[in-house]
């Protein structure tokens, strides 16, 4: 039942990329990310996530040949509540990615390594819940990119970005902003350091696209963005009627990677 489940759920992501990317056709490289999001309260069950992230599930990724993958905390941590750890896996399609899951669980290295994290019972859990994310690449953008960064992995600022729209057609419109409109060249002409750009297939904020810009630091990311508000080509783009109010929600969040992260 759980792997007619599993495959319901990739035939209904797959469905709703043919209908909704009209570009597919075009660009049949573009890569599919998952981001799963923990959420935890304590530090135990930050060092049993961390455990078994770095002894357990990254070595068996890596052993299906998933490289760069990402394992990032938010800098708002430390006064948080509710804190957070994000984990982004790229994959070439959703086959692979439903493929590797299913290949993961049987692999008894990694069942003996996350052992403590597999069989926790109810009343001392990991996390207090966990949710996923399913994004679709840009056709500008179609594989992931490794950021070139000089500064120390505790320095540098990852900044997360979610854009919400308020109905599917006006999201599409945001989504051509950013390729057709010239959005993403803007970015890499500016240096930015994107890791990826994507449409959101399967999440909780829909419609809604997200990308990951990199930076050494805080200052470096503040005059990045400066120089963004500032430039002459995003000056004429913003300002273009056809590109008007089609963002309705945005969240920024800053994370920084662990010191077993990929990246």
């Amino acid at each position: 039942m759980k792997k007619i489940c599993c495959f319901a759920t990739v035939l209904l992501c797959m469905s709703f990329v043919v209908c909704n990317s009209a570009s597919a056709q075009k660009n049949p490289d573009r890569e599919y990310y998952k981001i799963v999001i923990y959420h935890y309260k304590t530090a135990d069950q930050e060092k049993q996530l961390d455990q078994y992230l770095e002894n357990a599930l990254l070595p068996a990724l890596h052993r299906q040949k998933v490289a760069d993958v990402g394992v990032f905390k938010p800098l708002a941590n430390d006064t948080a509540a509710d804190k957070q750890l994000y984990m982004f896996m790229p994959f070439k399609s959703l086959k692979d990615m439903a493929g590797v899951d299913a290949d993961v669980k049987n692999d008894k290295s990694y069942q003996a390594a996350g052992t403590s994290y597999i069989n926790a019972v109810y009343d001392n859990p990991p996390y207090t819940r966990l949710e996923t994310i399913i994004i679709y690449a840009f056709s500008m953008a179609p594989k992931m990119q490794l950021p070139q960064l000089k500064a120390a992995a505790n320095e540098r600022v990852y900044e997360l970005r979610s854009y919400e729209s308020a109905t599917e057609k006006i999201f599409a419109n945001k989504v051509h902003m950013f390729n057709e409109g010239g959005e993403v060249p803007l970015f890499k002409r500016l240096n930015f350091n994107a890791v990826f750009y994507g449409e959101v297939v399967a999440g909780s904020k829909m419609p809604n696209l997200m990308y990951m810009t990199t930076f050494e630091n805080m200052a470096d990311r503040d005059a990045h963005w400066k120089s963004f508000g500032e430039d002459a080509e995003w000056k004429q783009l913003s300002a273009k009627p056809e590109y008007q109010k089609n963002v309705q929600h945005i969240d920024i969040i800053f994370l920084r990677p662990t010191t077993y992260s990929d990246f």
